[in-house]
């Protein structure tokens, strides 16, 4: 079961609901990822990030935005780096968020040109990704999220933190798809909050909802999946996107 938010300050809960607010008014033409990684990079106590989209075609990265980098950092990652690099590979196999650390030692990251040359170029210590794919497995995009030399790594707490919103993100990248499983926009956030382990009451205040609202559409997400209780709704759901 996926672990509650911790260690999240009443700030940086309503920064959380700004960006799922956020999310929801985006229009389809909207860029999406630009939008949000300023804000993304706050709530996860970082200093930079940047974001890019895998193109099959070209075998490349392209699409980078960046936020809190130095600006020859950007050339530098589309130019060179990006086909020297170690561990976003690694990361985006994971298929949810990762620290840097979990996919390559640090000993082994610290003998690198990547890391020597590039990250430490702009005093990049330590690292998180996550990356989102539409139901055929086409990447839609990633955040990259860095921390400073002299700070401490990211934990279990910025890994909920973005998995809980990558779903919303993902939604807003598929603004024109429909709805899986005939549920409505709001019960499919609802049950994306569901999954990601969040109670009734963190639902509401992330959504801006009463709690009445938030059960009343557990309930009708219940009727549509068959289930007959909050646990078989999240394997339902999972299973299902």
């Amino acid at each position: 079961m996926t672990p509650h938010i911790r260690d999240i300050t009443s700030s940086e809960l309503k920064l959380f609901a700004t960006i799922v607010h956020r999310l929801q008014r985006l229009r389809a033409q909207d860029d999406v990822r630009r939008a949000v990684l300023g804000d993304l990079v706050k709530l996860l106590r970082a200093d930079g990030g940047s974001s890019c989209t895998w193109q099959e075609k070209d075998q490349r990265f392209c699409g980078s935005i960046y936020v809190g980098a130095a600006p020859e950092i950007p050339s530098l990652y589309d130019d060179w780096y990006q086909f020297h690099d170690p561990i976003t590979s690694r990361l985006r196999a994971a298929r949810r968020a990762t620290i840097v650390d979990e996919v390559l030692d640090r000993r082994e990251l610290t003998k690198t040109e990547f890391y020597n040359d590039f990250l430490q170029r702009d005093a990049l210590e330590w690292g998180i990704n996550i990356f989102m794919f539409d139901q055929r497995e086409s990447d839609l995009g990633d955040f990259r999220i860095w921390r400073r030399r002299g700070k401490t790594n990211f934990d279990d707490r910025e890994k909920v933190l973005l998995d809980v919103i990558e779903p919303f993100v993902r939604s807003a990248l598929l603004r024109d798809h429909s709805h899986s499983e005939g549920l409505t926009a709001r019960e499919r956030e609802i049950t994306e909050l569901v999954a990601r382990g969040c109670t009734d009451r963190d639902i509401a205040r992330i959504l801006g909802i009463s709690f009445g609202t938030v059960r009343t559409h557990i309930s009708r997400a219940l009727d549509k999946f068959g289930c007959a209780n909050r646990a078989e709704l999240a394997a339902a759901f999972i299973k299902a996107t």
